[in-house]
């Protein structure tokens, strides 16, 4: 889908984070984590990230059986990034597929997470953040995945769908193995950012030098 514009000169904020991040008092996303803040408008990620792109990464129809009948409505999965240590996953159901998307594009500006990249391949070395500081596992459901650093030049060893949400995250190299049903593909892309999540989450000890 590619990259679409903040929209804050229309924005009005709802929130005090709103409208201290349209004034100004925060320059970066993680300086809102660290405040304890949650986003709840999707707005504040584009002022802070302004070249996020989206990417789809599933569509599917969801049928509920009601007292009128069967209503049928699509379910859009998205992934948001900048390829550049930011990425959010996020999903959204309407009757039509646009508004769908839509809903899941604002769900993942939600659901935001930093990725802290490294050089964590012992065949590397290079010191430079092209892969991850360290092996991390995920789990979504039946479905389990482990995403392993790779060295310079190796390239993203992995599915499609992976490859998609990890060069938005601004993983370049890197081995993924997956265990379960991979093939269902919203337990599979959970389980993908809920490992890109632990390398924010687990503190290094140059986490503590810094």
């Amino acid at each position: 889908m590619g990259e679409r514009s903040s929209g804050s000169e229309e924005w009005v904020p709802r929130t005090k984070l709103g409208r201290m991040v349209l004034e100004g008092r925060f320059s970066s996303l993680e300086e809102v984590f660290v405040s304890g803040f949650k986003i709840s408008e999707p707005q504040i990620v584009d002022v802070l990230i302004p070249n996020l792109e989206e990417e789809v990464i599933n569509i599917s129809l969801v049928q509920k059986q009601t007292d009128a009948g069967e209503k049928s409505r699509f379910k859009a999965i998205v992934a948001v990034g900048n390829r550049n240590g930011y990425i959010g996953i996020g999903s959204g159901k309407d009757a039509q597929v646009r508004n769908a998307i839509e809903k899941a594009a604002n769900d993942a500006r939600l659901n935001m997470t930093i990725v802290h990249r490294g050089c964590g391949s012992w065949e590397c070395g290079c010191g430079q953040p092209h892969s991850l500081p360290f092996e991390v596992t995920g789990k979504c459901g039946a479905v389990k995945v482990k995403i392993i650093p790779g060295p310079r030049g190796l390239g993203l060893v992995a599915g499609e769908v992976a490859k998609v949400i990890l060069r938005l995250a601004g993983i370049k190299d890197c081995w993924m193995r997956s265990y379960g049903p991979t093939r269902t593909v919203p337990s599979f892309t959970y389980a993908i950012f809920d490992a890109l999540k632990k390398t924010y989450e687990v503190i290094t000890p140059l986490d503590w030098v810094r």
